[in-house]
């Protein structure tokens, strides 16, 4: 059964943040993920990691204002030099906090032209690339679904693997959301099975709704086991949205110990 991450952003937020990793690891979740640290102390988020006996398996580049409506600033032409900067800082936290991978968000785009961006998002992609493998890091892309981000610039996995044969960094790999990518292309199970080598980080949540595994159509005990077939050993991220609360919507979770689940509604 695959091994999964408990995304910190988005469950157990009946606490605060550093009081999330604590209920994670009591749960059962042996590793975490969030969107991003940078409020805090890296040296704090360490600490409640160790305290727990957690790993830390993803978190994202800086991605602009985020509490302002930006999602990302990799394709902006007009940023590239803030982009260094956030690549320089995501690097200083990875360091403390022992994280594999960092995730870049392309963005929304911009009033620049179509080519200006492409190129934009490529040379910042192969920035961040080259800065993370001299400390032996790996960057993820990730499409995000247009219905919940209006705008945003990458929204396919065949466009991102174009972008990344662009930019040609043995580094770089494809996050692949099951729940973006349902909604904007389907063919989950063929399209993991495709492209397996260049996917170095899963992501689920459930349609419609975004909320745990069990509550919307995606067939996931057939994915789970079809990621068991094709030797996937990455980590799966849970981000997701609790229907109600965090503790009460993990029976998916905790079922998979039990042969007969069917991963109904928990």
């Amino acid at each position: 059964m695959p091994r999964f991450a408990a995304n910190l952003t988005m469950m157990f937020t009946e606490v605060p943040f550093l009081d999330r990793f604590e209920p994670a690891a009591k749960a059962g979740f042996e590793a975490v993920e969030f969107l991003f640290p940078y409020d805090h102390p890296a040296s704090e988020i360490k600490q409640r990691l160790d305290d727990h006996g957690l790993s830390l398996v993803l978190h994202n580049l800086p991605a602009g204002d985020w509490a302002g409506g930006d999602r990302g600033i990799a394709c902006d032409p007009d940023r590239v030099d803030e982009f260094h900067q956030g690549v320089a800082r995501a690097v200083e936290y990875a360091k403390v906090l022992g994280v594999p991978q960092l995730n870049c968000l392309a963005g929304k785009k911009t009033s620049a032209s179509p080519e200006l961006m492409r190129d934009t998002l490529i040379d910042n992609l192969g920035y961040a690339a080259d800065e993370l493998k001299k400390v032996g890091l790996r960057l993820l892309t990730e499409p995000i679904n247009h219905f919940d981000i209006a705008g945003f610039y990458l929204t396919g996995t065949a466009q991102a693997l174009e972008l990344l044969d662009e930019v040609g960094a043995d580094n770089a790999f494809v996050q692949y959301d099951i729940y973006h990518m349902q909604r904007m292309e389907g063919e989950l199970a063929s399209t993991i099975e495709k492209n397996l080598a260049r996917i170095g980080h899963i992501q689920l949540a459930d349609n419609p709704g975004r909320n745990e595994p069990g509550t919307g159509e995606i067939a996931y005990p057939y994915l789970f086991a079809h990621l068991d077939r094709l030797g996937y050993d990455g980590w799966i991220g849970c981000e997701y949205k609790p229907a109600t609360t965090t503790e009460a919507g993990l029976g998916w979770f905790k079922s998979l110990a039990r042969p007969s689940s069917n991963l109904g509604p928990q």
